[in-house]
């Protein structure tokens, strides 16, 4: 009998808990790859209302559970003047829909389906739905923000980096 409480895959449905402390400094051991990430993420944000790109940074971090870069651009739409409401309310986007106008559900949408792949790729209504809000530059580049976000997001995660902590 062990007198350890932390959870063992499959005894209670979670995950076993483990240290979040980094287990690489990322950016240091691959700093032309970090430069480059660096450069898509600005180069993405072309065309993209900075306040949608915040919404739609969050959902992709939500989605990929990846604190660093919530506790990034949560602060960064506060700064922005976003409201906690709408922050608080964005896990569960379309079931607050008047709290979202249908341009950034349309965004929202297209986040999820870009980011959970296994859910059977992007639906055409998805793609459909955000060309109906977006130009073809400025759904380019909002495809463009959502593919650098989970980039960031991966690493984030695989790396474990703190968040608020420099990386």
């Amino acid at each position: 009998m062990t007198t350890d409480n932390t959870p063992t895959p499959g005894a209670s449905g979670t995950a076993p808990a483990h240290d979040h402390g980094p287990r690489l400094r990322w950016a240091q051991h691959a700093p032309e790859v970090y430069r480059a990430m660096i450069a898509l993420d600005a180069a993405a944000r072309n065309d993209v209302d900075p306040a949608l790109a915040e919404l739609v940074k969050i959902r992709a971090s939500q989605l990929n559970k990846c604190a660093f870069c919530l506790d990034m651009h949560l602060t960064d739409a506060r700064k922005a003047g976003e409201s906690e409401e709408r922050l608080q309310l964005l896990l569960a986007w379309a079931e607050a829909p008047d709290l979202y106008t249908p341009k950034e559900r349309a965004a929202l949408a297209l986040t999820e389906a870009i980011t959970i792949l296994t859910d059977g790729f992007v639906p055409d209504e998805v793609y459909a739905q955000a060309a109906a809000h977006f130009d073809e530059t400025e759904l380019a580049h909002l495809i463009a923000v959502i593919v650098a976000i989970n980039n960031w997001n991966r690493v984030n995660v695989t790396v474990r980096q703190p968040p608020g902590e420099e990386l």
